[in-house]
């Protein structure tokens, strides 16, 4: 830069030296200065000189101690008074001002000429034009009579990146210390011209046109201007925030920036634009009016989390104040910008320590003279559900009313929030049904909402809202209701089983595919209904007759394959509750035969087989009841697969001498039949008979993989679901361990025991290794294995007595407790008469 300065300066030069200045008579220059004389002064001589000129020579005399004489006749002077030569000057001003005028005729005819010819001359012209501003404030007004400040303004446009430099640098000059001048420029399109120099690729004209920004915006009008081009404050926020720009290219930027803050429109654009600590400023020092039209600005804007909780700190206790106090127009712009800044956890709880739930309560719930409209209503539930949402409180110490010491959470009102929501329109309801829905959702609240809504009777009100024509409502409603069903099931699943129809409307919703894909209503939908008691059975057969099994099944076969789409937040819930409706069905399979069937016919054990893959997915729900699903599946297994008729027993000599012959021994366990399931003896299938042991289901594998799942439900389902291939509903309990081996399953069984991670894993894992140590050769290995045997002491000695009669037949097989024989007990009996 420089470099480029030194190159701009020694063309200046170059240019001055071809100036259009007409010569001067004689008689205008000075014998001592060699120059045109501005104040002529005549001496007794009658010699005219500049008056500094003469005076200086006149001190010089005395300094020397000669007598002052004539600079030009050398004649010694009698008096050293002088006398203005006011017809010279008068002269001279005249020559001056027709060789100015002249001089500005041809600069402006050379700016106004085609430049691809005429660069020098342009050049030439704008030197002339600078300097002569340089000599004189008063000429830059002759500048601006004279009409060249558009002819310079018309430069910017110039082909010659040279040209437009000096034109903006000219331009800064003509317009520094002269507010016409500014009014002048900032006329037409010529503001709008500077302000796209900011986005050049090249530095110099960046630096040169926010330099002649900064000039203008000196002028108030001038500021209201700049702001209204469009994106002249987004480009003077980017380069007052570079790290690349020179620092005097920033500093003007920012001071422009800061001359533009006069004008609140202009306020507004920098908050839009990221600068909002002008906008804050004026909503804290502001007058009641300015605060208002800041609140109203910042309730328009979008910003980031970070940007909230910034706001939050510097206004959020002002706001509130404004929001318990102000007018309503006060009250309205500042509920507004409350709304925005509330919907995030840090500055949510912010705004609660600022103390905004009490009035924002009150203003809610309020009826009467004075109480909000029903608008501003709408405002204010939606900031407290944003405040809820965020879970940034704990509302049940949060008091609304020190002489109460009511809460969000106390029973009246909760009730009021309940009536509100039964008695207002759609937008307020959809809000406070997300108030409810985060207060629900929440372990330390949930209880207090549940114990109101019952005391007030509106579940059967809150079921009512799944048929709301409004699609939001409706989705705050399931997302309400299955919140509260851990807590009241029974009573749900009684309302929704009534006559009204809610349990169809419900089935709709999870099977309607008019959408393509899974959304938000559907996902809540089907969460709702596996969230309902699975053994309420009168529940379970209206599901069947309303064919919701059928299209739970076929929609998830659907969004398994990729038959239809949906986002991640949305597939997850419904497949979770799909899952767990389907759950139900295998509760059912003992209740009645027709189950059995619908589980064949919708293949629930290959789809539930198939679900265990989502190990990856972090649905641990869906691997949850899969895997108790298939539990109860294959409990039926034993009883549905088809045994073949056994062999004719054997008769005559030859049951003889197998039953009495002497030496003779027992026969061999009979082998199963040709194509017969070595573990049920019988012919078996995953879809008919639901037998997990068929070869190529994989469903073994996938059972024993959840054994290592960091879920301890999931790990006691799994291990629940492979015990039902060595109970004692199967044809042979060592081949079902065999199955398990062959699966690679065994070792982390006993690895589910040693880690004894909770109690109700521990009672299964125990009566497992019971099952496994069966088997002698097993039992053999696992001898040697003393975390084993320590593990089954452990649960020997504080397990629940079922648990310690388990673990005793378990360490009987590894030989740590002694099998007395039933003679020994009988001889111990018989003494002791």
């Amino acid at each position: 830069m420089a470099a480029a300065a030194a190159h701009d300066s020694g063309c200046d030069s170059e240019l001055e030296d071809q100036s259009y200045q007409e010569p001067a008579f004689d008689a205008f220059m000075c014998p001592l200065t060699k120059q045109v004389m501005h104040d002529p002064v005549t001496i007794e001589t009658g010699q005219t000189f500049e008056r500094e000129a003469i005076l200086k020579w006149f001190r010089e005399c005395r300094d020397s101690g000669r007598k002052p004489t004539c600079p030009l006749t050398q004649k010694e002077l009698r008096t050293t008074d002088i006398s203005p030569s006011i017809a010279l000057r008068n002269v001279i001003d005249e020559w001056r001002a027709r060789n100015q005028d002249k001089e500005l005729e041809k600069a402006c005819a050379s700016l106004s000429s085609d430049l691809e010819h005429s660069e020098d001359d342009a050049l030439r012209a704008l030197v002339y034009i600078s300097q002569m501003c340089h000599r004189s404030g008063a000429n830059k007004s002759l500048v601006r009579r004279q009409g060249i400040m558009p002819a310079i303004a018309a430069m910017l446009k110039s082909s010659s990146r040279r040209v437009r430099l000096k034109s903006l640098e000219v331009l800064r000059v003509v317009v520094e210390d002269n507010d016409e001048n500014k009014e002048e420029l900032g006329k037409g399109d010529t503001i709008r011209t500077i302000i796209k120099f900011l986005s050049n690729d090249h530095f110099q004209e960046r630096e040169m046109a926010v330099s002649l920004l900064y000039e203008l915006s000196k002028l108030d009008p001038i500021c209201e201007r700049i702001g209204a081009v469009y994106g002249a404050i987004l480009l003077l926020v980017g380069m007052g925030s570079s790290k690349s720009e020179n620092l005097v290219a920033v500093e003007k930027a920012e001071n422009t920036l800061k001359n533009l803050e006069k004008y609140e429109t202009n306020v507004k654009q920098m908050a839009e634009n990221g600068r909002l600590q002008p906008l804050l400023t004026k909503l804290i020092q502001g007058t009641p009016q300015v605060q208002v039209a800041m609140a109203e600005y910042l309730g328009e804007l979008a910003l980031a989390n970070d940007v909230k909780v910034v706001v939050a700190e510097q206004v959020g206790a002002l706001l509130v104040s404004i929001m318990k106090t102000g007018s309503l127009p006060a009250r309205e712009a500042t509920l507004k910008a409350l709304r925005e800044i509330s919907s995030n956890e840090s500055s949510a709880k912010i705004l609660l320590q600022a103390g905004i739930l009490p009035p924002l309560v009150k203003d809610l719930l309020s009826v009467g003279a004075g109480h909000l409209p029903m608008r501003l209503k709408e405002v204010s539930a939606a900031i407290l559900a944003n405040l809820v949402a965020s879970g940034a409180g704990d509302f049940r110490s949060i008091p609304l009313d020190d002489e109460t010491g009511e809460t969000l959470v106390s029973e009246d009102v909760v009730h009021s929030l309940l009536h509100l929501i039964s008695n207002t329109g759609p937008a307020i309801e959809s809000k406070l049904l997300t108030v409810l829905v985060g207060l629900t959702g929440s372990p330390a609240t949930v209880a207090d909402v549940v114990s109101a809504i019952r005391s007030s009777g509106a579940a059967i009100s809150l079921i009512q809202f799944v048929e709301a024509a409004h699609r939001e409502i409706r989705v705050e409603s399931l997302k309400l209701l299955r919140n509260v069903s851990p807590h009241m099931g029974a009573e749900l699943a009684d309302a929704l089983g009534g006559s009204a129809g809610h349990l169809g409307s419900l089935v709709r919703a999870v099977s309607d595919d008019r959408s393509g894909g899974v959304t938000e209503e559907q996902a809540a939908a089907a969460a709702l209904l596996g969230d309902l008691p699975e053994r309420d059975w009168g529940l379970t057969r209206q599901l069947q007759e309303l064919g919701a099994f059928r299209s739970v099944a076929s929609r998830l076969a659907e969004l398994r394959r990729g038959a239809i789409r949906g986002s991640n937040r949305h597939v997850a819930p419904f497949t979770e509750g799909a899952v767990k409706v389907l759950y139900r069905v295998t509760c059912a399979l003992g209740e009645a035969e027709e189950y059995v069937e619908v589980a064949r016919e919708l293949g629930l054990a290959p789809l539930f087989v198939e679900l265990l893959q989502q190990m990856s997915s972090g649905l641990d729900a869906v691997l949850l009841h899969s895997a108790m699903a298939l539990e109860n599946l294959s409990l039926q297994a034993g009883r549905l697969t088809a045994v073949p008729p056994e062999p004719p027993a054997p008769t005559g000599l030859l049951a003889a001498c197998v039953c009495f012959g002497g030496g003779g021994t027992r026969p061999k366990q009979q082998q199963p039949a040709p194509g017969t399931c070595r573990v049920h003896g019988g012919f078996c299938s995953l879809r008919e008979s639901f037998c997990l042991v068929e070869g190529g289901c994989k469903a073994v594998e996938r059972l024993v993989a959840l054994l290592e799942h960091a879920d301890a439900r999931v790990v006691e389902a799994a291990l629940a679901a492979l015990s039902t291939l060595v109970g004692d509903g199967v044809a042979s309990v060592e081949e079902g361990v065999l199955v398990v081996g062959e699966a690679d399953g065994l070792r982390p069984v006993v690895e589910v025991l040693v880690e004894n991670r909770t109690e109700a894993l521990q009672r299964r894992a125990v009566w497992a290794v019971e099952r496994i140590l069966r088997v002698e050769d097993i039992a053999l290995e696992v001898a040697a294995d003393q975390t084993v045997a320590s593990a089954l002491v452990e649960a020997y000695r504080n397990g629940d007595a079922r648990t310690r009669q388990t673990a005793e037949r378990a360490l009987r097989h590894l030989d740590r407790i002694p099998n007395f024989s039933t003679a020994f007990h009988q001889a111990n009996k018989a003494k002791g008469a």
